[in-house]
């Protein structure tokens, strides 16, 4: 059965600096994981110029989504190059619902929050695809 991964990451203020999403499903497609990227489906909310955007959009269902793609993955990728609240509720709610968390993030100090409700903590995007095949070897040597 094929691992199903969710890229998490911030947004706001990073609209269009979303290439990270590319590069993360470029991995997994290559290790033969499916990928849920809720970028794709939310894109379509920001238009670009629009100022306050974000207030705009619909907090349920939005939300609701995201936590649904959540319970339907096995694994999560948190991309943190800065903070984020969506990314790091996501990371949370992933963990405590038992699926395998890595984050990538050069942050000096990472909150003991992140670290904690993280399987695997790498600093750069090129450490990503080791990262998988271990962290999906150690999860079948499990079973």
């Amino acid at each position: 059965m094929k691992n199903t991964v969710f890229i998490s990451g911030p947004i706001l203020g990073m609209e269009n600096e979303q290439g990270y999403r590319d590069v993360i499903t470029k991995i997994c497609v290559k290790l033969g994981l499916d990928v849920i990227d809720p970028w794709r489906r939310e894109k379509i909310l920001y238009k670009g110029d629009e100022k306050c955007w974000w207030d705009n959009v619909p907090a349920y269902g939005f939300i609701q989504r995201d936590l649904d793609d959540i319970d339907r993955s096995d694994i999560i990728i948190a991309y943190l190059p800065k903070l984020s609240a969506g990314a790091c509720m996501e990371l949370f709610y992933a963990k405590r619902k038992g699926k395998q968390v890595i984050v990538v993030s050069e942050m000096e100090h990472l909150s003991p929050w992140i670290k904690y409700h993280s399987d695997m903590i790498i600093k750069r995007l090129d450490e990503l695809e080791s990262a998988l095949k271990m962290l999906i070897t150690h999860s079948t040597s499990k079973q």
